[in-house]
This record gives structure tokens, sequence and C-alpha cells, in this order.
């Protein structure tokens, strides 16, 4: 006989209220908290690869780069992340005076690990695109070299994929550029 663990939907303001308290990170989907899982070394030299090209690229140009510690809102409490890179280029607009929920991002990076590829490839994508001031998504792989790129275009949003350390990725939204050399700095793929 097996048995299911009730969940506790909690508020978004309970789980804000707990997380500004918390020593871990958790994600907030529709009422439920979802632990966030520690991350490796591949993880996090991709992560500070990409801050470090694009802050600087974009500092001069007033945009502002973020990394895992901004936490982003959707639909008014809706759902809450914590992507690994964020941007924001215009006036950075936070939920409430503690300046530590961002809603208007316009890039958003999210590093794959095997354990939340699925997660961060549909159900946080699809939260993600509620954002009207998101215009382009990135994925990065830690076990090979391959950049998803999606943009959007009006309502649609389309995708293109690198695979290779030559290539270079263009981010139309913030007049940037992120080379896959870069990125991929001192990480060993297999």
């Amino acid at each position: 006989m097996s048995s299911l663990a009730a969940q506790t939907l909690l508020t978004p303001q309970e789980y804000i209220d707990a997380e500004r308290k918390a020593t871990l990170k958790s994600e907030y989907l529709g009422g439920v908290v979802v632990a966030r899982h520690r991350v490796n070394s591949s993880h996090n030299l991709i992560t500070v690869n990409t801050v470090n090209v694009l802050y600087n690229q974009l500092a001069d140009r007033g945009c502002r780069v973020f990394t895992s510690d901004m936490r982003v809102g959707i639909s008014e409490g809706d759902s809450y992340f914590y992507p690994d890179v964020t941007v924001v280029c215009e006036k950075p607009r936070f939920e409430d005076s503690e300046f530590d929920t961002l809603l208007n991002p316009i890039v958003v990076v999210e590093v794959l690990s095997p354990s939340t590829e699925r997660y961060d490839r549909g159900e946080k994508f699809k939260r993600y695109q509620q954002l009207k001031s998101l215009k382009e998504y990135i994925l990065i792989s830690q076990d090979q070299v391959r950049v998803e790129h999606y943009s959007c275009q009006g309502n649609l949003w389309q995708s293109n994929e690198l695979t290779s350390l030559e290539d270079v990725l263009p981010l139309l939204s913030v007049d940037a550029e992120l080379s896959l050399q870069l990125i991929y700095r001192f990480v060993e793929i297999e």
C-alpha cells in the first residue's frame, strides 16, 4: 500500500514571508514550494562566465545583471523563481520595498541540470512567458556544448540552438552577444 504525503498550499505572501527567513532557497509554483537543487562546479562556472560576459557588455548602458540570488516574480504571486542569470535594462520594478523580487527582466538564463532540465524547459518556461518584459530565454547545458535560445517576436517564441564553441549568440533585446567559448571557459565537457 502506498501513501501520498498531503501538500500544504501556501499563499504567495506566506511563501515570501517564509523565504525571507529561510537559509535555503526554494521556488514557488501556484501554491506549491519547490526545493532548489544543489549545483556542481560546471553549473557555477557557466553561471559566473555568463554573468561576467553580460555585465562587461551591459553595465555602461545602465543594464543590471543579477545572479541566482535575485528572485523573479510572475503574475502577481502565481510563481517565483531564482534564474541563474537575469538582465533588466529599464528601471527595475520590484514587488515591494524589500527589493528582492524583480518583476521586469528582459533576459533570463537557466543553466540546465539533469534534475531540473525538464522543469526549466517546460513548466518554468511556460510561466516565464507570462512576463510582458521578457524577450529572451536561454537554456545552457552543462553536460555538452549546447545553448538553446528562445526569443519573443510579438506573441510568438522562436528558438534556435548553438552547439559549437565557435558559435556566438546575438541577444537582440539588449544589443549584446554571448560567445560559447567564453561561457564554457574552464568547463570540462566530456
